[in-house]
């Protein structure tokens, strides 16, 4: 069992799943060392927390570009100095892009990857120092359903979701068998009722307007679990060293479809979403 305790530095902390989570674990008791690119909503987000009772509680607000390494290392210097006793590590930040693989171009996969992938990784290195001080700490790498599966115009996202994946379960593997005291989740969000859609990039080779607002209406119409279900699941997770935490129905059926039919799941999720857009699903 890890405590939640201390303090915890999250990442894309301004919305969503971050925010979310801020919220929860300052309830808790957590002093937070919130980042994101919006400064403005970190600021707002730490009002919100004080005027809600959590005044007592510390929190400091660090303007961080998650593709920036200099950000990150920065992010970690001030935030472990300004909370001695942070032993959550939340690397949550994270964009999305629309279009096949060959509407996007190679600059637009390096973007997402840079904070989709990278941002974690370095955000995993610039922390892991001061964790091992700790009695006990954990980190929780945010990845997605689509880290377990793969759709089709979802290939940069997809693929940097499967690697943090793969980062995380192998970084959880050395430190256990270090004995380390940190302790390491990886997070599979299904659909999460976010702006992560309509925040997104499209592809440079996408020409159809349309595709966008289907896509995003369709993300929306199946994003079913709440910001705040999301970042209950992923406390209790934290809280049971769990080192896979899987969010909603939506992410639990997946999972298991990969397992029985690694090879051929796409067409039979793909019959399934089909029948879901037309109101037929059971």
């Amino acid at each position: 069992m890890t405590a939640i305790r201390g303090a915890a530095a999250i990442t894309g902390a301004a919305s969503g799943i971050g925010r979310a989570l801020a919220i929860k674990l300052a309830r808790r008791g957590c002093d937070l060392a919130l980042a994101d690119r919006d400064e403005a909503g970190l600021k707002a987000l730490a009002a919100e927390i004080g005027e809600g009772g959590d005044a007592a509680r510390k929190i400091s607000v660090h303007r961080v570009d998650v593709s920036e390494p200099g950000d990150i290392a920065q992010f970690a210097g001030e935030a472990t100095a300004a909370h001695p006793s942070l032993g959550i590590l939340v690397n949550n930040a994270g964009v999305a892009l629309l279009g096949t693989f060959e509407e996007i171009d190679q600059a637009q996969m390096e973007w997402l990857f840079d904070i989709n992938f990278w941002g974690v990784v370095h955000g995993t290195r610039a922390f892991l120092p001061h964790l091992k001080t700790r009695d006990e700490a954990h980190i929780v790498n945010v990845s997605s359903i689509f880290g377990i599966i793969a759709p089709p115009g979802q290939s940069a996202y997809a693929a940097a979701k499967f690697a943090v994946r793969g980062f995380s379960e192998s970084v959880r593997h050395e430190l256990a068998v270090a004995g380390s005291p940190v302790k390491l989740s990886v997070v599979h969000p299904g659909g999460v009722a976010t702006s992560i859609a309509r925040s997104s990039r499209t592809g440079a080779g996408v020409t159809d307007n349309a595709r966008r607002s289907q896509m995003i209406e369709r993300f929306e119409n199946a994003a079913k679990t709440t910001p705040k279900d999301a970042a209950l699941r992923i406390i209790k997770g934290i809280e049971k060293n769990e080192p896979r935490i899987l969010i909603g129905n939506d992410a639990r059926f997946m999972d298991l479809l990969q397992r029985f039919r690694p090879g051929t799941y796409w067409a039979t999720l793909q019959r399934r979403l089909e029948k879901m857009a037309k109101g037929t699903a059971k």
